[in-house]
């Protein structure tokens, strides 16, 4: 039997797109800021406060004089018009930048130096470039001081050759012990650099290829950028030692990581940089001479890894029991097993809290300023206000000051948001 089936085809009807008010700028806009009456009216009240600021911001930086030479001058061309004088950016931006003593014909040695912190940071900042690129980021500290403070090569050579020993010392020795590994490398940096320092002739440095600049002549935003890529590069390393102390089972190394965490963290920071401007020299050799530069940095050095063992230690202890027991379950040692399984899981955790010390460091370098150091700050409190020519000029300079480090800080932030994202840092 045959059965016809007769199959109707029915046209579809598309729905109809809804109102524009539902989707779109228009629905965010009616869900985040006009949601409800309160929500209604702080939005209309902040519309009132950004229009009234803008209203006095925008004419004076619309109508700001670039080109007088004094703050008498820019009144003179505005003519009781409202206008800032950026004349006193483009008149002293190489004292803001450099300080006043450095010499201006060596700017581009600074600059050249901050061109390959790039190239010496990438490979540690972002993991899809060559390993290779490592030896040059070792290479950099040396490079960069050269640079910079100029004089013989051979001081740079000396360290470079001191860290070479002392790496080789402690891979040879720690297959053995840990202990012996460390310290012996120890020794043998110091042994190298004391016999190193003692060839090097006194007057190498007065045909050097590059004039040698003292370190009271650094200054400018110059010298924040240096304390604070110096102060943090050397302060993470620390506070991950500081941090793994605190939880060892050796009560000596316990209780020197608890004293040293306790007491930096208990100290404000403008006390260390007044103990490393005055006192901090009575703790070296008498006949020893030791650079402002580098007490400073020590100090910064020291209150910074506190902050950062603190923040680490948060990180080890949000490890669950199990990660440690895997460890143990392999068969590893303390230090494989923190190197391969607990520090790579404890310092994800702690990308935020360590980038938060991170800003905040290089904020606080501006505080050098009240022991003398002509740093950003310290260059506008200092000789540029105290010029006839610009004093009374405060909110260009401040402004600007402001502006640079925001820009500094404002990447350090997205660089640790994009990298969050990249670890996928909620530990799932």
């Amino acid at each position: 039997m045959n059965t016809d089936i007769a199959f109707v085809q029915t046209e579809t009807i598309p729905p109809s797109p809804p109102p524009s008010s539902a989707i779109g700028p228009s629905k965010w806009i009616k869900d985040n800021l006009f949601s409800s009456i309160p929500n209604t009216i702080l939005t209309i009240v902040t519309i009132w406060l950004i229009y009234t600021v803008l209203m006095q911001v925008v004419p004076w930086v619309a109508n700001g004089v670039w080109t007088t030479s004094s703050l008498t001058e820019c009144r003179e061309v505005l003519q009781g018009k409202t206008g800032a004088c950026f004349s006193v950016l483009s008149e002293r931006w190489n004292q803001i930048l450099y300080g006043f003593k450095y010499p201006v014909d060596s700017y581009w040695r600074p600059n050249l130096a901050l061109v390959l912190l790039a190239f010496a940071a990438a490979p540690v900042m972002f993991f899809d470039l060559p390993r290779k690129m490592l030896i040059f980021t070792a290479l950099y500290p040396f490079i960069a001081f050269w640079l910079i403070w100029g004089g013989t090569i051979l001081g740079p050579l000396v360290a470079l050759l001191g860290f070479v020993a002392g790496g080789y010392t402690f891979k040879t020795l720690s297959m053995k012990s840990f202990a012996a590994g460390f310290f012996g490398a120890i020794a043998a940096a110091f042994a190298i650099w004391i016999i190193g320092g003692a060839l090097i002739p006194e007057t190498a440095s007065e045909n050097a290829w590059l004039s040698p600049v003292p370190s009271r002549d650094l200054g400018g935003f110059m010298l924040n950028l240096m304390l604070g890529v110096t102060c943090v590069s050397l302060s993470l390393p620390l506070g991950v030692a500081l941090a793994l102390g605190r939880q060892s089972n050796m009560p000596l190394i316990k209780g020197i990581s608890v004293v040293f965490i306790e007491f930096v963290r208990g100290v404000p920071l403008i006390t260390l940089l007044f103990v490393a401007s005055v006192m901090l020299a009575y703790f070296f050799p008498p006949d020893s001479t030791v650079d402002l530069f580098l007490r400073v940095v020590i100090m910064i050095t020291m209150f910074s890894a506190a902050y950062i063992a603190e923040v680490i230690r948060g990180g080890l202890a949000a490890l669950p029991k199990g990660q440690y027991e895997a460890a143990d379950s392999l068969g590893l040692d303390y230090p494989q097993a923190m190197r391969l399984i607990i520090l790579p899981q404890a310092l994800k955790i702690s990308i935020p809290g360590i980038v938060n010390v991170a800003v905040g460091l290089f904020k606080d370098t501006t505080l050098v300023s009240v022991i003398s150091m002509f740093d950003l700050v310290g260059m506008i409190r200092g000789p540029i206000l105290a010029s006839t020519e610009w004093n009374g000029v405060y909110w260009e300079l401040l402004g600007f000051a402001a502006l640079l480090f925001f820009i500094v800080c404002y990447g350090i932030s997205q660089y640790s948001q994009w990298l969050e994202r990249r670890l996928a840092t909620d530990h799932r």
